[in-house]
């Protein structure tokens, strides 16, 4: 991986925004979830960013990384252990960078959306008596569109948020103060 992702910089912005969402109630959690689920949402994020800030305190440049979490990292979810925990270990694994990192001009963030209407998202969320249990709880009434998700990223990988780091932006339309 080391070379792949080496070999495709210099860097200055980094998202991580790899995810899996093997749902399964903390009873009949198997490895196997575990293992890819920890392979993905935290490993790869962790490795490849430490190969992109290498190269960017290598080259002395400024940079930022966002790593793309979860409302479901802040709040217990039926059927979610695994998810839930991963992310949970994402947003702290995130300050734990910003604090390493800042001192070389490399900020580090989160955002954390609720559910987004991507694929992964309808697979999870298709069943109309599960995902109005979730809207009824998210006070704009809705899901996440890819958007509101880029939209956030953007923000925090431009210099209109330089003084943010070791934050995570809810994108979860109020769900978490509800």
């Amino acid at each position: 991986m080391e070379a792949a992702v080496g070999a495709a910089g210099p860097f200055e912005l980094l998202v991580n925004n790899a995810a899996v969402a093997m749902l399964q109630p903390f009873l009949e959690v198997t490895r196997a979830a575990l293992e890819r689920s920890l392979d993905v949402n935290l490993q790869a994020v962790l490795h490849v960013s430490q190969i992109v800030a290498r190269q960017m305190i290598a080259q002395g440049v400024p940079g930022a990384i966002v790593n793309v979490s979860s409302q479901a990292s802040q709040r217990a979810l039926r059927d979610h252990a695994v998810y839930c925990s991963t992310k949970s270990a994402l947003d702290m694994l995130s300050k734990v960078m910003a604090m390493e990192l800042g001192p070389h001009k490399i900020r580090v963030n989160t955002v954390n959306p609720t559910v987004v209407m991507t694929d992964m998202g309808r697979i999870n969320w298709s069943d109309p008596q599960k995902s109005a249990a979730m809207i009824n709880r998210i006070p704009l009434g809705k899901f996440a569109e890819v958007d509101d998700v880029v939209n956030s990223i953007l923000f925090l990988l431009s210099d209109k948020s330089a003084m943010t780091t070791g934050s995570s932006l809810m994108v979860d339309g109020g769900f978490l103060v509800s």
